[in-house]
């Protein structure tokens, strides 16, 4: 049973961020890619025991829905077309307290596969060159 309750869950569409505030006083702003790679859906984590599947070339996702799911989670629907899941608080909260881990792992892996992740084109480059959220 979860033991944090959101108070307030915000879609900001523009930037591609979650922000979800706790009962406990924390609050975390979540980028949509970090949701999409680390779903709780077996489709990402594994089937059976099969291993996790990497997810690539997420950087442009966003969300198109949340659906609430009783009193303990929400389903959160891409724009890529992934909607299985159930996103618990306590897997919100774990996500937004531990976000930087994760991306990290999740960065590690992708160059552990070949893979380099591209910045998202949605971010518009700033005047030095580095990508900057609007």
């Amino acid at each position: 049973m979860s033991q944090v309750r959101p108070t307030n869950i915000v879609l900001h569409k523009q930037s591609h961020e979650l922000e979800i505030s706790f009962d406990d006083g924390s609050a975390y702003t979540y980028p949509v890619e970090l949701l999409r790679v680390y779903s709780p859906s077996a489709e990402v984590r594994g089937h059976w025991g099969q291993h996790a599947k990497l997810q690539v070339d997420k950087q442009d996702v966003n969300i198109d829905d949340i659906i609430p799911v009783g009193q303990y989670a929400i389903k959160i629907v891409f724009d890529d077309g992934h909607d299985s899941g159930l996103y618990d608080w306590d897997y919100l909260h774990d996500l937004g307290r531990k976000q930087a881990m994760y991306w990290t792992e999740y960065l590690e892996r992708l160059h552990e596969a070949g893979h380099e992740r591209k910045a998202p084109s949605w971010q518009a480059p700033a005047q030095d060159g580095s990508a900057q959220d609007s």
